[in-house]
């Protein structure tokens, strides 16, 4: 059984496309990404404030200094203290000092605490500091 066709005929094109590739991989790309997020974040509880300002894009391997409500000072996961912050940051960031430090403050932690970790990061030499903060839609 075959298809006859005139020679003034031309075969018909088929208009369907099959989306069934396309979802596989779309749900393994899901999956991916699904098991990775939980990796990348910081485990250092940490009661954030609000802000209303546009969030920045992120960054390939960001630096996360973090303050606790105690006042203790964890960079990424590893509790650093003012002394050693600026061997540290060395360390982290391979002597980058153009890397942009993201600060990530308990929001009972007093205002002069803030300050002081900042003095370290500039008396270390990085002067690219970001604060973080939650949207403002989603402070608790």
């Amino acid at each position: 059984m075959g298809l006859r066709l005139r020679r003034d005929e031309e075969p018909e094109e088929a208009h369907e496309i099959n989306v069934t590739p396309f979802i596989d991989v779309m749900l393994v790309l899901l999956i991916i990404f699904m098991v990775a997020a939980p990796l990348a974040t910081v485990s250092v509880p940490v009661d954030l404030p609000a802000s209303t300002a546009r969030p920045q894009p992120a960054t390939d391997r960001p630096l996360f200094l973090s303050i606790r409500s105690d006042g203790g000072m964890a960079l990424g996961e590893r509790p650093v203290t003012p002394d050693d912050l600026g061997q540290a940051l060395d360390a982290a960031s391979g002597g980058d000092r153009e890397q942009r430090i993201f600060l990530r403050a308990d929001r009972t932690v007093d205002y002069e605490i803030v300050m002081q970790a900042m003095n370290a990061l500039r008396a270390a030499g990085y002067l690219k500091v970001a604060l973080v903060g939650l949207e403002a839609g989603t402070a608790a």
